[in-house]
């Protein structure tokens, strides 16, 4: 009896079944995709796990040759399996041991396309006077450079714009360029710039890190020394050339009237005698010397004298010790 039980008991031992691996998911990360997954309970330690695929359009399961012999703790990437971005798919997964097989744990349905993160592009940032220079450039991502077509994922971004100083900010949205510009900034300020993807067919994204830049350097203490220094020293050379401009002029003048006294006094005596044109002043030192001989032109006046009579008297311009002199 008991050795047929124990003959019972070898021949059912292979139905019975490994605990069904747990959490079986699919996540992607810039259109490479994982699947990853948990040992159901009580699962020995040296089973194996198998990942099988399906593509929506197909009836049957194949087999991901690259993820059959899994071990506990392991993922499978099925970025190379999933070659339609726009179809759907799924996966599942079994445990087994030599003898033994679990059932399989199915994923949801995965689309490549819409369930992707668009991670950012790579940035840096550098000053430009009031703007600031934007370097962009695509992930180096390998599913990228093999399916050129699906750089079109990055054709429009979102720039988020924030002044450190006091936290406003604001955002743009622009197309993909290797180097763009962000103008009407304050000069001297520090920025910090964020970058994420702006996609039709996923609406999920990730910023990139803050990326900060003054948009011009502050100038240094010593630059404004200089400029306050040379602001002072033309100040002063502006002052000491007034002062030799109007000095000077006072200089000429004189030097112009004793140089030339006979001139002077013929424009003086002729708008003193309302117009009329003096003498010729060229056998003369001076208008006085008119007014010592008698001269007519010379310019006189009369009044009634307290006895009745006529009293003359005559301007002497240039004649410093003639008594008539005014």
């Amino acid at each position: 009896m008991e050795l047929w039980t124990l003959l019972l008991l070898l021949h059912l031992a292979p139905c019975v079944s490994l605990p069904a691996p747990s959490n079986a998911s699919i996540s992607s990360f810039n259109m490479e995709h994982t699947l990853s997954f948990l040992p159901g309970p009580r699962t020995p330690s040296d089973a194996r796990f198998a990942v099988e695929v399906l593509r929506s359009r197909r009836s049957s399961w194949r087999p991901v040759v690259s993820c059959s012999e899994l071990t506990a703790g392991q993922t499978c990437n099925l970025t190379k399996a999933f070659k339609d971005p726009f179809d759907h798919y799924q996966a599942r997964v079994q445990a087994a041991v030599p003898g033994q097989r679990s059932s399989w744990t199915v994923t949801g349905l995965f689309q490549p396309l819409s369930d992707t993160v668009l991670g950012p592009p790579d940035v840096s940032v550098s000053g430009c006077g009031n703007c600031l220079v934007l370097t962009l450039r695509l992930p180096a991502v390998k599913t990228f450079q093999q399916n050129p077509q699906l750089n079109d994922l990055y054709r429009e971004l979102i720039f988020n714009v924030r002044r450190t100083r006091d936290g406003a900010q604001f955002s743009l949205s622009l197309p993909y360029k290797e180097e763009t510009v962000i103008t009407y900034l304050q000069s001297g300020v520090e920025y910090c710039v964020t970058v994420s993807v702006k996609s039709l067919f996923s609406s999920k994204a990730v910023s990139s890190a803050p990326r900060c830049a003054l948009t011009s350097p502050p100038p240094a203490q010593s630059s404004l020394h200089v400029v306050f220094g040379l602001i002072g020293a033309f100040s002063v050379l502006a002052l000491l050339f007034t002062v030799l401009v109007v000095h000077g002029g006072q200089l000429s003048f004189d030097s112009l009237r004793r140089r030339f006294p006979g001139s002077l006094s013929y424009f003086l005596l002729r708008g003193l005698n309302c117009g009329s044109a003096p003498p010729d002043l060229s056998g003369y030192g001076s208008a006085c010397q008119l007014l010592d001989n008698d001269s007519s032109n010379c310019l006189r006046g009369s009044s009634d004298g307290p006895d009745g009579g006529r009293t003359t008297a005559g301007a002497c311009l240039d004649a410093p010790d003639s008594t008539d002199g005014f």
